[in-house]
């Protein structure tokens, strides 16, 4: 199959250097990256964090100088872009990587003409940019994952040599008894309202569950993820902790998840739809039985 092409335009005035990595890798999984531009006054100090990463991952720096204090012609650029690859018909899709809602109507405008559009920022991207792109992914979650992973691989490695070496009494104590930073817990718990809450999510999983067609009322898991997606842009199942909707649906008590036929196709299905069924059965015997006692009687 053909991948599909995409046109990557980046925000340097509102995206960190330290995200170009999963900037790539991210788009990488949806096709191949055709047309790879960033936009921002490299005449200032700012852009210097941009250069080297930048030649290492072929993406082409357009200068735009802001004519006026207080605006943003950055903006302005990469809109201009977008349209002109839009109607030179090159691509097949987009990313704009930015934290800024100006590109809001961008992302609606070139939706209406077909393009796949897949947004990526941080957690105080406003809503509305978010909701007019099919896909959002959220940078910083992306970091922070990658380096929750990578913590726990140091932990695990780190398990063995310490079970070697007697633990000395009061290591750790420190660590152990330090209290959490109320500023960071605080700052966690403002990122998470802003995505997609969890239960909007469960919800959603039980009435699209429930309105299967199949005869055993189940889902198939990837088009219950692809669903997902379609309905809440912002959702990924890292942005809650895990990194496969295998785990991230086998957290949720009311769901059972069964392997299918003679393939690997996993199939999602309410635990309690069976108990409901023959309640409701049960509860229409039960309404019947007095109706034809009476009947009965009449006759």
């Amino acid at each position: 199959m053909e991948e599909k092409r995409f046109a990557v335009l980046i925000d340097a005035d509102n995206v960190s250097s330290k995200y170009i990595k999963y900037i790539m890798e991210e788009i990488a999984d949806y096709g191949i990256a055709t047309y790879k531009r960033i936009y921002g006054d490299w005449t200032r100090a700012a852009g210097a964090a941009w250069k080297d990463v930048l030649l290492e991952n072929s993406v082409t720096p357009v200068q735009q100088y802001n004519y006026t204090a207080g605006k943003n012609a950055t903006d302005s650029a990469m809109i201009i872009d977008a349209m002109d690859i839009l109607y030179s018909g090159n691509v097949d899709g987009y990313c704009i990587v930015s934290s800024d809602s100006d590109f809001t109507k961008l992302a609606s405008r070139l939706r209406e003409s077909g393009m796949m559009v897949v947004g990526m920022g941080e957690r105080k991207t406003p809503k509305p940019f978010i909701a007019a792109c099919n896909q959002f992914k959220y940078l910083d979650v992306l970091a922070e994952s990658e380096k929750k992973s990578m913590e726990i691989e140091a932990i695990q490695s780190a398990v063995p040599k310490a079970a070697e070496t007697e633990k000395k009494p009061g290591a750790g104590q420190a660590e152990a008894e330090k209290a959490p930073d109320p500023a960071k817990a605080a700052g966690a718990q403002d990122a998470v309202k802003v995505m997609t809450d969890i239960e909007v999510i469960k919800k959603a999983i039980i009435k699209m569950v429930s309105e299967s067609d199949a005869e055993d009322q189940s889902i198939d898991m990837g088009e219950l993820g692809s669903r997902l997606v379609k309905r809440y842009p912002d959702f990924d199942v890292r942005n809650y902790g895990d990194t496969k909707l295998s785990k991230f649906l086998k957290k949720f008590d009311f769901l059972t998840i069964d392997t299918k036929g003679k393939g690997t196709s996993m199939r999602v299905s309410l635990k309690s739809e069976t108990g409901r069924n023959s309640e409701s059965n049960a509860a229409s015997a039960r309404k019947r039985k007095p109706r034809g006692k009476k009947a009965a009687e009449k006759q």
